[in-house]
């Protein structure tokens, strides 16, 4: 299935969902004395929906709501990094299905590189 895309105010062909590309690997090794050893890494590869100004956005019924679910989703990632980063007691991963579907990797002893498109215009100043 395509990503769904629409048209707002602010981008003409705005996103309207997050892409989430896994790929794992498993591989076997036999150690020096013999005994069969299994490695498993996995990649995620995560395009995240923008968040989005509802108002500036001019997005109404369908695509209100559709922004509402991407900025949520959005919101809980960014609890979920905080709380892992102040080591909370409590990590709300099930709050969103991107969250869920990351926990394994947002934690423990992954590798996390983020890279993000800004845009310097003024018009995006809040």
């Amino acid at each position: 299935q395509r990503r769904q895309t629409a048209v707002t105010l602010l981008n003409a062909h705005s996103s309207r969902s997050h892409t989430v590309f896994s790929v794992t690997v498993h591989t076997k090794e036999n150690s020096l004395d013999g005994e069969e050893l299994l490695k498993t890494g996995k990649l995620n590869l995560v395009d995240l929906a923008g968040s989005e100004n509802i108002g500036r956005s001019g997005a109404v019924e369908k695509r209100a709501k559709e922004a509402g679910n991407i900025n949520q989703s959005l919101l809980t990632l960014g609890r979920c990094i905080t709380g892992l980063v102040e080591k909370a007691p409590h990590i709300p991963f099930r709050e969103s299905k991107l969250t869920r579907i990351l926990q394994d990797s947002l934690g423990g002893s992954t590798k996390t590189s983020i890279i993000a498109t800004i845009s310097p215009a003024y018009c995006n100043l809040e």
